[in-house]
C-alpha cells in the first residue's frame, strides 16, 4: 500500500493496521494486553471513538478479546484446524474414536447443552435432504454444543430417520464409542459417502449467546449429509461454527 493510499484510509483503520502488524510480528504475544483507549488517544492524537473503533476492528477479526474491567488482550485461543476429509475417515469412528479426534489433538473438549428428541416431524427441508416420503415422517434430532479449551466453538444439530434410530443408543445423550456413525454401521447402514455444503452469514442472537461471539463475528454454516452404501441419506448434520475459531482444511489429489 502506498503512502497516498494509506493516507486515504480512516485513522482507526490505520491504527488497527499498526496494531495488527505488531501482533503478527510477535511484539504483542497471545495473552498480552493491548494499548487501551487512553493510550491510543495519546499516541495517535485521536478522539476516544477513533481509538475504540481501532480496537473493535481487531476484536471483530478475532485477533483480540475484551475482558471486562481489564482491557483488550491479544487472543490466546488457538484456532481449530478442521480437516474436512481425514476427520470423516472410517479409521477414526470405526475404531471407537469421535470424528473430532482428527481435529483436537490433546486439547480439552467438552460437549454440553445436549438435547435429544427420539421422534419429531421432519419438516419440508429435512425431509427433502433425507429423502423421506413426507414432511410428517419422524426424525431423531440430536442437538449439542462443543466447547474447546473452555471456548464454545460449534453448535451441532443432527437429524436421522426415526426408523433407524428407534430403540438404539442414537436416541441417548451418549451414543457410545465411535458415536452415531459407529451405531449406524452396527445397524447395517454404514456411512460411506459424505456431502458438505458451506455458507457464511452473521449469527442470530441465540447463536451469539451460545457461542459467546464477539460483536461483528460471522458464523460458518456446514450442512453435512451422510449416505449409506446404497446411496440412502442416513443423517443430516447442520453445524454452526464460530468463524474466528476455525481454519477449514481440505486436502485432495488432482
Amino acid at each position: 500500500m502506498t503512502d497516498q493510499e494509506s493516507g486515504r484510509r480512516p485513522k482507526y483503520q490505520r491504527i488497527a493496521d499498526e496494531l495488527r502488524t505488531a501482533i503478527q510480528s510477535g511484539d504483542f504475544a497471545p495473552g498480552d494486553r493491548l494499548p487501551g483507549e487512553n493510550d491510543l488517544m495519546s499516541t495517535y492524537d485521536v478522539a476516544r471513538m477513533t481509538a475504540r473503533q481501532a480496537l473493535s476492528v481487531l476484536r471483530n477479526e478475532g485477533l483480540a478479546e475484551a475482558r471486562k474491567g481489564a482491557g483488550v488482550f491479544v487472543r490466546s485461543f488457538r484456532p481449530l484446524r478442521r480437516r474436512g476429509i481425514p476427520r470423516l475417515a472410517r479409521d477414526h469412528w470405526g475404531n471407537g474414536r469421535s470424528v473430532w479426534s482428527a481435529d483436537i489433538e490433546d486439547r480439552a473438549l467438552v460437549v454440553d447443552q445436549i438435547e435429544v428428541t427420539a421422534a419429531t416431524p421432519a419438516g419440508p427441508r429435512v425431509a427433502r435432504v433425507l429423502d423421506l416420503s413426507s414432511p410428517d415422517d419422524p426424525v431423531c434430532v440430536r442437538s449439542r454444543r462443543f466447547v474447546l479449551d473452555e471456548k464454545p466453538v460449534l453448535l451441532s444439530v443432527s437429524y436421522l430417520p426415526a426408523r433407524l434410530a428407534e430403540g438404539t443408543a442414537i436416541t441417548e445423550p451418549d451414543t457410545g464409542p465411535g458415536g452415531t456413525y459407529a451405531r449406524l454401521t452396527e445397524l447395517g447402514h454404514r456411512p460411506v459417502h459424505f456431502r458438505e455444503e458451506i455458507r457464511c452469514r452473521m449469527p442470530t442472537a441465540e447463536e451469539s449467546t451460545r457461542l459467546d461471539l464477539g460483536f461483528g463475528t460471522p458464523v460458518i454454516l456446514i450442512a453435512r449429509t451422510a449416505l449409506s452404501e446404497t446411496g440412502v441419506p442416513v443423517e443430516l448434520n447442520e453445524m454452526t461454527l464460530d468463524s474466528s475459531s476455525y481454519v477449514l482444511e481440505y486436502g485432495f489429489d488432482a
